[in-house]
């Protein structure tokens, strides 16, 4: 496998990033190793001081051995991106840079004010191109292909077991995602326990919302996006649509029903719903008054994460007691359970596949903010009078 310097930065085009990596698309000369491919680079904080050490451990990057290990015994392969490692090569840091520079003003505003390519790697990760790409235009326009990126966020209703009398009638009864969009003031009827339903009038309601909250604020909506022959469009270029899929005039009807029976009879969706409920058998509240018993323990290993699923997948639906003993266990459950919260689903259409993307194992350190910002959402709706009532997935 060649190194990524033997590439140009500028055959690197960027297409979107996450809270960890940032993603480019290979839209170079014909390659053989590149060709098809997407790389994902790693992010460093602003504010991180460590600007001289050097990234060159086979663990710099976990998720493929992630994948690998822990991810495809819960997930099928089939609905996960094929990933392989790969060397930057001489000059590493000069060859970041420059591509760092290129992607800079393509960055959402909000992630160049927090995070940059870590220009210290010396490896990164090759991922297949699901999204399209110069390399395959004329194959997707021939084929008539779009793909639709949407991120579904949490997928059910908790169980009142371990919830407060003070927050049990709230949470049981508005699911998360809608609580938090009230907190940020955003004004949507899309809520994400219709898209798990696996009800088809559920399905479609769904996917109107989304769809019109990403043509109502312009494209910038970060859980809805729509990728038209390898290119992010924005609401305005929707009529590229017609004729794509078939030939419905409309381009969001014909989007919705291309989409609808994918979604349907593909078990994405209810995989996804399943693994969130049953790993997050205590929700933030009983992990957090558990972690008052006893240390959490530091960020864990492929190896506890594998030996943590044997004992998970002996017994999904029954989870050992929730005392000081099995904290661990329900530390990594909580852990598995964010990364599928923040995962997203990429379905191309009319081939009909459904891709689960942006499983990234979740840090420790996280848990004492979400309990914090659990908080923050519940107590804030607590203060709505008419509270919605979302129907559990």
């Amino acid at each position: 496998m060649p190194p990524l310097v033997d590439t140009l930065p500028a055959d690197w085009v960027y297409i979107c990033e996450g809270g960890a990596t940032i993603v480019l698309s290979y839209h170079g000369p014909s390659n053989p190793f590149f060709d098809g491919t997407v790389l994902r680079l790693r992010k460093r904080a602003l504010d991180d001081t460590d600007t001289d050490t050097v990234h060159d451990s086979e663990q710099e990057d976990p998720i493929i051995e992630f994948q690998e290990k822990c991810l495809e015994r819960l997930i099928s392969p089939t609905h996960l991106p094929r990933m392989k490692r790969v060397l930057v090569g001489a000059d590493s840091e000069k060859w970041l840079q420059a591509l760092a520079v290129q992607c800079e003003p393509l960055r959402p505003l909000e992630r160049r004010q927090k995070d940059e390519i870590d220009r210290k790697r010396l490896k990164a990760v090759l991922a297949t191109d699901l999204v399209g790409g110069e390399g395959i235009t004329v194959e997707i326009k021939a084929r008539c292909r779009a793909c639709f990126y949407s991120s579904p966020k949490w997928g059910f209703l908790p169980s009142p077991i371990y919830l407060s009398n003070a927050t049990r009638p709230i949470k049981t009864q508005t699911c998360r995602f809608c609580m938090h969009s009230h907190l940020k003031a955003l004004s949507s009827s899309y809520c994400p326990l219709d898209l798990f339903s696996g009800d088809e009038s559920r399905t479609k309601k769904a996917l109107n919302s989304l769809w019109d909250a990403w043509a109502d604020r312009h494209g910038t909506v970060n859980n809805f996006r729509v990728f038209v022959n390898g290119k992010n469009i924005s609401p305005t270029e929707q009529q590229c649509i017609v004729g794509l899929l078939s030939d419905i005039a409309d381009p969001k009807e014909a989007v919705i029903s291309a989409l609808l029976p994918v979604l349907l009879d593909a078990p994405v969706l209810h995989t996804i719903s399943r693994l969130q409920r049953t790993l997050d058998a205590l929700d933030i509240e009983g992990l957090a008054r558990l972690c008052g018993l006893a240390p959490i323990g530091t960020q864990p290993t492929i190896a506890e994460w594998t030996d943590f699923l044997d004992a998970y997948l002996a017994s999904p639906t029954t989870p050992p007691p929730a005392d000081a003993t099995h904290l661990r266990y329900h530390v990594l459950a909580y852990l598995l359970s964010a990364t599928f919260k923040d995962c997203s689903v990429l379905v191309r259409v009319p081939n009909g596949t459904a891709t689960v993307i942006d499983l990234d194992p979740k840090s420790v350190d996280r848990l004492r903010k979400w309990e914090q910002l659990d908080r923050e959402i519940v107590t804030a709706y607590a203060a709505v009078p008419n509270r919605k009532i979302c129907v559990d997935s």
